[in-house]
């Protein structure tokens, strides 16, 4: 079939890659000038399995109660004339009850750790280099009663297959020498020494060269303006092309990796996705004395940072806005990441060199994906994976080139792929 695929970020990149495989005529549409440009340019880098708990969850919610007013709280919640909003805030109290968080819990492990796979073998395959470590992922905690609580969600993580560690204090500062410094404020940690991290923009950017290679057409500076439907199906896709013209184009089917801005698209079409932007900041800091700087990923949980290395430098990201479409820079965040960091490592990088960047995550209130057909016959989506767009990208892709090829995918995970009863 030729399919087009809307969107050049890691998923729509890593879906193009797999219905190439699969025999498929690709071509994929960017409005940027280039692979990766956008949410998934500069995010925290870690392929995290277990990281998967939903922010839909009762902690959640009273750390965005606690944090209201704060300029520089790990989640900020900012109000707004938006419906949208506020029916996804709706269905974010929903998604937040014990039964909701169990059943989303396990469809988001099953996937990640799908994805994981899927993406090992990918790199096996076309020996793709990105600065990634497999030295697995350490969640340290400098609170006790987040400690507590993280020590019941690795035992529920544990009994989804996933091996997240509880481990002491000193234990973590073996793993991770880096995190000597800050030992006196260490309670404990979890170590999952199957994750990894990687630099996401150099495997897109990788990957879209190589697809390129098999045969994927990539028109960039083309925006989508609207999809246009007959009889059930997408018959053409409206764009404006790098030089400035509308144009038409056609294929058997079309899938949607937009992110956050998917919904603003399907919207016309009746298809109301509950995604909503959650805007993450980044600092990327040169490392000056490696010996100092972490090498096995961290996840901060009671600021919601994580920290990667990526060969000479330090990413950093985290933290969750809802305000709108707004990537506009708070410098007081900016600051408040950049100081923990300090705190963290003080001789590790260098701080004043520090490179500050904001990305408009897809967050659907369950954090599980849209990953299927709708209703449209030819119409697919592959979006709304939140902050686990990279760890889930090869896992989603792959599977939806299954759906799109009319295979079952060779999946565990518990939703629904097929969506045409599942939305408006």
């Amino acid at each position: 079939m030729n399919v087009i695929v809307l969107g050049a970020g890691v998923v729509g990149t890593a879906s193009a890659w797999y219905l190439r495989q699969a025999g498929h005529d690709v071509t994929v549409l960017e409005r940027q000038g280039g692979p990766a440009l956008e949410t998934s340019f500069a995010n925290g880098c870690q392929i995290s399995v277990s990281h998967a708990e939903p922010w839909s969850n009762p902690a959640s919610l009273l750390k965005v109660l606690r944090s209201l007013g704060r300029e520089d709280a790990p989640l900020l919640f900012r109000l707004r004339a938006d419906p949208l909003q506020w029916r996804w805030c709706l269905r974010f109290l929903r998604e937040c009850r014990p039964a909701r968080v169990a059943a989303n819990l396990r469809q988001i492990v099953a996937l990640a750790d799908y994805s994981r796979r899927s993406l090992q073998a990918l790199r096996a395959e076309t020996g793709i280099e990105y600065d990634n470590l497999a030295r697995g992922i350490l969640h340290f905690y400098t609170d006790q009663q987040e400690f507590d609580k993280a020590c019941r969600a690795a035992a529920a993580m544990r009994a989804l297959g996933c091996p997240r560690m509880t481990i002491d204090a000193d234990e973590a500062v073996r793993l991770e020498p880096a995190l000597g410094a800050a030992r006196p404020r260490l309670v404990g940690a979890d170590f999952t020494a199957t994750d990894e991290s990687g630099d996401v923009y150099k495997f897109t950017a990788q990957l879209a060269a190589r697809s390129e290679t098999m045969g994927v057409r990539f028109r960039y500076n083309t925006t989508v303006t609207r999809l246009l439907v007959d009889a059930g199906r997408v018959e053409g896709v409206e764009v404006i092309d790098g030089e400035g013209r509308h144009r038409v184009l056609h294929a058997d089917a079309v899938v949607v990796a937009l992110g956050s801005f998917s919904p603003v698209l399907l919207a016309p079409l009746g298809l109301k996705l509950m995604i909503y932007p959650g805007k993450g900041y980044s600092a990327t800091y040169p490392v000056i004395d490696p010996a100092a700087a972490p090498t096995v990923s961290l996840t901060d949980d009671g600021h919601k940072l994580v920290m990667s290395r990526l060969g000479s430098r330090l990413r950093v990201a985290g933290t969750c806005e809802l305000s709108g479409y707004s990537r506009e820079l708070n410098t007081v965040r900016c600051e408040a990441i950049t100081n923990r960091v300090r705190a963290l490592f003080p001789d590790a990088c260098d701080y004043t060199q520090a490179s500050y960047w904001a990305g408009l995550r897809p967050l659907r209130p369950s954090n599980v994906p849209y990953v299927g057909r709708t209703r449209y016959a030819n119409l697919y989506l592959n979006t709304g994976h939140g902050t686990l767009g990279w760890t889930m990208s090869c896992g989603s892709g792959r599977a939806l080139a299954d759906i799109v090829s009319g295979r079952r995918p060779d999946l565990e995970f518990g939703f629904s792929l097929d969506l045409r009863n599942r939305l408006p």
